[in-house]
């Protein structure tokens, strides 16, 4: 029989790795065009799923945390030169407040300096994993998500979201009752924005509500923006409305449409570390079909930060570089069936 790895750090690695490939074909369509499109399993080519900044930005920061898990500055400084070669690899997608920072980086600017004021979903993105890694450690916890948002975001609201984020992992992978989630986040929740958007949460859990019905009543009725407070209130409702089910968590905020791929990143990332490999959907983990930094890359690197390894996996850069042409030309034929009918 095979028995399924229940560790939180490989199980939220590879939550993030699924959600964002499932997600990924839909990123940027309404709510309704999602539903016109279904929802029936990878499809981003040939039946098969790719993964976007969202994955490679977690692997980043859990490598830079690999190599400096005791020191926030040098770990910053580890995850902007990661950032900076990322970006020659010449992705599909980054976001423009992530390119600026980069711009920033490549500069001259410090990491601790070359953040730009946005609160996009960058930071929170990239945040669960650090949640997981230091899950018995409130304070370095707070320390290291906080230096890994300001290298490229400062605005405080994004701050707030990539502590959300990684709060929310820590108690996924500790087994936190629901009530004792809510109390925990409603402590780091500081912006209007977001405390509105928690008091609809609050309420929307206990009448039941649908994960897109309580989209729409947050103002996202046509799809999760790229504003950061929406996206973390969309994948934490997810997560406590479908709590030990992760397809179903997944699957409900890629209906809602807009920001697809990082919305089921994040609640994949949180909603994995609470039930491991185990909670996974087997053929969402053999439909991603990537490279280098494929599903045996993600194993890999989730071993490493088990073990307290001090060096992550290598990632060849002249692969990557070959896999991002591809990726792109795949991207483009994706922009190009939407402007077909769905069917």
């Amino acid at each position: 029989m095979n028995v399924r790895c229940t560790n939180p750090i490989l199980g939220s690695l590879l939550g993030t790795a699924v959600g964002d490939a499932l997600g990924l074909p839909y990123e940027g369509l309404s709510r309704r065009r999602v539903a016109a499109f279904g929802l029936a399993g990878h499809r981003f080519i040939l039946g098969h799923g790719m993964l976007s900044d969202d994955t490679e930005h977690t692997l980043m920061v859990a490598a830079a945390w690999l190599e400096n898990q005791n020191d926030t500055g040098r770990f910053q400084r580890a995850f902007a030169w990661k950032l900076r070669w990322w970006l020659l690899g010449l992705p599909a997608g980054v976001g423009l407040s992530t390119a600026k920072a980069i711009v920033k980086l490549w500069l001259g600017f410090p990491a601790s300096r070359s953040g730009v004021s946005s609160a996009g979903n960058g930071a929170a993105m990239r945040s669960a994993i650090l949640g997981v890694l230091l899950r018995d450690d409130p304070a370095k916890r707070r320390e290291f998500a906080l230096a890994a948002c300001r290298v490229t975001h400062t605005d405080p609201r994004a701050e707030e979201s990539a502590l959300l984020v990684a709060e929310a992992a820590a108690m996924a992978a500790n087994g936190v009752s629901v009530e004792a989630v809510l109390e925990t986040l409603q402590g780091f929740i500081s912006s209007d924005e977001m405390k509105a958007r928690f008091a609809s949460l609050r309420a929307a859990l206990a009448s039941a509500r649908t994960v897109p019905e309580f989209a729409a009543e947050i103002g996202c009725e046509r799809g999760v923006s790229g504003f950061a407070p929406n996206t973390v209130a969309v994948a934490l409702f997810a997560w406590l409305r479908h709590r030990h089910d992760f397809q179903t968590a997944v699957k409900s905020v890629i209906s809602c449409g807009g920001d697809t791929d990082t919305v089921a990143a994040i609640t994949g990332g949180i909603a994995g570390a609470e039930g491991g490999e185990a909670g996974i959907p087997e053929p969402w983990l053999a439909g991603i079909c990537d490279w280098p930094r494929s599903v045996n890359h993600i194993r890999r690197v989730a071993d490493e930060l088990t073990r307290g390894s001090a060096r992550a996996p290598r990632v060849y850069w002249p692969f990557v570089l070959t896999r991002n042409i591809f990726f792109l030309v795949v991207v483009l034929l994706h922009g190009f069936r939407r402007l077909l009918p769905p069917y």
